[in-house]
Formats: structure tokens, C-alpha cells, sequence
């Protein structure tokens, strides 16, 4: 198909999305979360897994990749067993532009991580995650992604806000036949 095809001139004014990932890495019981920088412009001195914006010319899963390797000082090999786990629409309230988070999950194959500008690396553990400053909607994520076993439907989600600016969040339960 030629790229005239794919209609994106006359998409101009069609709702868009900024993509995104956000990955979990584990090792047994352990979740490797970042703790953002204090001076970091979104989630200062809060707990997030690793991940960021899908740059041109990458796939989403490169992207995902690429970000825990930039985030952790690691190489693509030290990581193994990553999944995709879902999607979630984010409304922030922008009527022309909104986000597509992708969720992954992965295997550490190993501990050691390098600083990054980002902020710092810890390994939490799952039973102690929740008394962690964590950013908000790990509190509701965070438990459904890391339940998933490798058989089980990919998470279909969306954000949006309230009036009083409070994230609203909605997970699908959609597990029709022959869905991904």
C-alpha cells in the first residue's frame, strides 16, 4: 500500500495519540522500579517502572527495550521473557491528542543496573511494593500485571480525569474469543 493510502493527510484532524511503554522487569520475587530523579519534570521521588516515549522509525517493542536498556545500563541480552501485557488509552483531557501506554513485562538476567538521570534503581520486592511511593496508578496496575500468567489475555485499559483533576481508571474485562 502506498503511503498516500494510509490516509494521514486527511486524518489531520483525527484524535491522536502519543505512544509510550512502560515496562516491569523481574527477578523471582523482585520488581526492578525507578525512583525519579528529584528534579525530574513528571514523578519526582516516586516509584515507576522503566520505560518512555516510541521514538520514529521504532516498533513498540524495540522502543520498550531500548528504554530499559538506557534506563538500566544494560544490554538487550540481559533481558529475557518480555511480554506484552497491555494497553491503556490515556485521557489527559487534550481534545486532539491523548497516549497509548504499552505494558511489558520482562526477566532480569541480572541485578546490577548503572545511574542514570532518570533517577535511581531499586528492587522491591512484590509484598513490600505497596508501601512504596508509587506513581498512582501502580496501585491498581501494578498487582493486575504482575497476576498475569503467560497464557492469560493482554489488559485492555483507559485513563481519563474527573472534574476535580482525580485519575479515573478502568480496566476491560474484554476477553472475547480470538482477541489478542
Amino acid at each position: 500500500m502506498p503511503r498516500d493510502e494510509q490516509g494521514i493527510r486527511v486524518s489531520a484532524d483525527r484524535y491522536r495519540i502519543i505512544p509510550r511503554t512502560l515496562c516491569f522487569v523481574c527477578d523471582g520475587d523482585d520488581v526492578l522500579l525507578l525512583k525519579g530523579a528529584p528534579n525530574k519534570r513528571l514523578w519526582a521521588n516516586r516509584y515507576n517502572g522503566v520505560g518512555g516515549h516510541v521514538e520514529r522509525g521504532e516498533d513498540v517493542c524495540s522502543a520498550a527495550l531500548r528504554e530499559i536498556c538506557e534506563e538500566t545500563g544494560w544490554q538487550a541480552g540481559d533481558i529475557a521473557d518480555m511480554q506484552l501485557r497491555g494497553l491503556i488509552h490515556i485521557d489527559a483531557g487534550d481534545p486532539q491528542t491523548g497516549i497509548m501506554l504499552f505494558l511489558f513485562t520482562a526477566t532480569a538476567l541480572r541485578r546490577d543496573t548503572a545511574a542514570s538521570e532518570e533517577g535511581t534503581l531499586e528492587w522491591i520486592s512484590r509484598q513490600k511494593l505497596m508501601e512504596y511511593d508509587l506513581v498512582e496508578d501502580l496501585t491498581v496496575l501494578l498487582p493486575r500485571v504482575l497476576a498475569l500468567t503467560t497464557d492469560d489475555p493482554t489488559l485492555f485499559g483507559r485513563y481519563s480525569y474527573g472534574p476535580d483533576d482525580k485519575l479515573l481508571i478502568s480496566i476491560s474485562d474484554c476477553h472475547l474469543p480470538g482477541m489478542l
